[in-house]
């Protein structure tokens, strides 16, 4: 039952990918000298204006496209239904941000979201020829490979963007014991958060290991969080067979449509 339950939430979370092979400063020092002449103060210069996060639609347009993504991926957005589906709680507060990152929910204020899927296929297809069972254990097979990726883009205000980002890289040290998380009516525990693969890209980046193994099934999920700018690009990557292959491809390709 407890493998049931696992599994259950690890497919919810990503449910549109894995569905859709059904059918990631100084200052200059001041002069002191009292001869010198006085520089104007700091206060008496123009203001740098605070950086504007992005929009809603702003964001929808730097999502990766379809003609954009790695072969043999396929690229939808989730509908309203399927985001709310996703949404999670827990146990420890510390631990939010990385619930958030998993259930494609804003972290801190944005001021924008954008959300996409992308799934990979993996193994086979059966020859067309064969027969049923064996069309039926190669599409199997392929979903058990397969690797769904959950892309959020989130804007911020100001220093929003890097605020976010230091809160979920926290997290992952704050919960490296592990937490309890609630989603879709099911309560599943995650044994441990530890570092995941590296991840090069825009301004900052960051990835754990979330492990939600029990004694009959190995699981895990993998979340990065890239920022660039006053932008989150946040990943969750899942499948059914264990630690998910770090997709750097899709991962690449839409840090750099992010400029």
């Amino acid at each position: 039952m407890r493998s049931t339950l696992v599994r259950r939430s690890v497919i919810a979370a990503s449910a549109v990918s894995l569905a859709l092979l059904a059918t990631a400063c100084g200052t200059d020092k001041a002069d002191t000298k009292a001869d010198a002449k006085p520089s104007a103060p700091a206060s008496s210069a123009p203001a740098a204006a605070a950086a504007k996060g992005k929009t809603d639609a702003e964001l929808a347009s730097l999502l990766l496209t379809q003609a954009e993504a790695p072969k043999d991926t396929v690229v939808k957005a989730p509908t309203a239904a399927q985001v709310a589906a996703l949404a999670a709680t827990t146990d420890k507060a510390e631990c939010k941000p990385i619930v958030q990152a998993s259930s494609m929910a804003p972290q801190g204020t944005s001021t924008g979201v954008a959300r996409t899927n992308v799934g990979g296929t993996s193994g086979k297809p059966a020859d067309p020829n064969a027969s049923e069972a064996d069309k039926l254990k190669a599409g199997l097979e392929m979903l058990t490979g397969v690797t769904g990726t959950a892309v959020t883009l989130t804007s911020y205000d100001g220093k929003g963007a890097e605020e976010a980002f230091a809160a979920f890289k926290t997290a992952g040290t704050a919960c490296a014991g592990g937490y309890t998380m609630t989603q879709d009516g099911e309560t599943v525990k995650v044994n441990k958060v530890t570092p995941g693969d590296a991840v090069t890209g825009g301004d900052e980046a960051v990835s754990f290991i979330a492990d939600l193994s029990d004694a009959e099934t190995s699981m895990a999920g993998q979340l990065v969080v890239v920022r660039k700018g006053n932008t989150l690009a946040t990943f969750s990557v899942q499948n059914l067979s264990g630690k998910p292959e770090l997709p750097k491809a899709v991962i690449e390709a839409q840090i750099k449509k992010l400029g």
